[in-house]
């Protein structure tokens, strides 16, 4: 079950850094609602994050946490911001998925 809550506290920590990359791109009173938006999820993803390293081991919590934060930052950032991709770009994010993988089965 904490394996779920850490992935949930991963994919909120991708939702931050969204708020945090359109209140960039925001002008006006928009830029405090993405700001918003981004201490909310913030918030979220660190509450989840300490439920989760209640069971798990905290060095493993954090690399799994920061590494779907990580995968899910770029892919976001290449399909909404349309960042660039190229090989070598998508062979390390591959390898991060892999380590991710294995973090998580090596770990109980």
């Amino acid at each position: 079950m904490n394996w779920l809550i850490l992935f949930f506290a991963g994919l909120f920590e991708v939702s931050f850094t969204f708020c945090l990359g359109k209140a960039k791109e925001a002008t006006g009173n928009e830029t405090y609602l993405w700001l918003a938006g981004f201490l909310v999820t913030l918030s979220i993803s660190m509450g989840l994050l300490v439920k989760a390293t209640q069971t798990l081991p905290i060095g493993t919590a954090y690399a799994v946490w920061t590494g779907i934060g990580a995968v899910g930052t770029v892919l976001v950032g290449i399909f909404v911001f349309k960042e660039p991709t190229n090989f070598l770009r998508l062979l390390f994010l591959t390898t991060l998925i892999l380590s991710i993988i294995g973090l998580k089965t090596v770990s109980h």
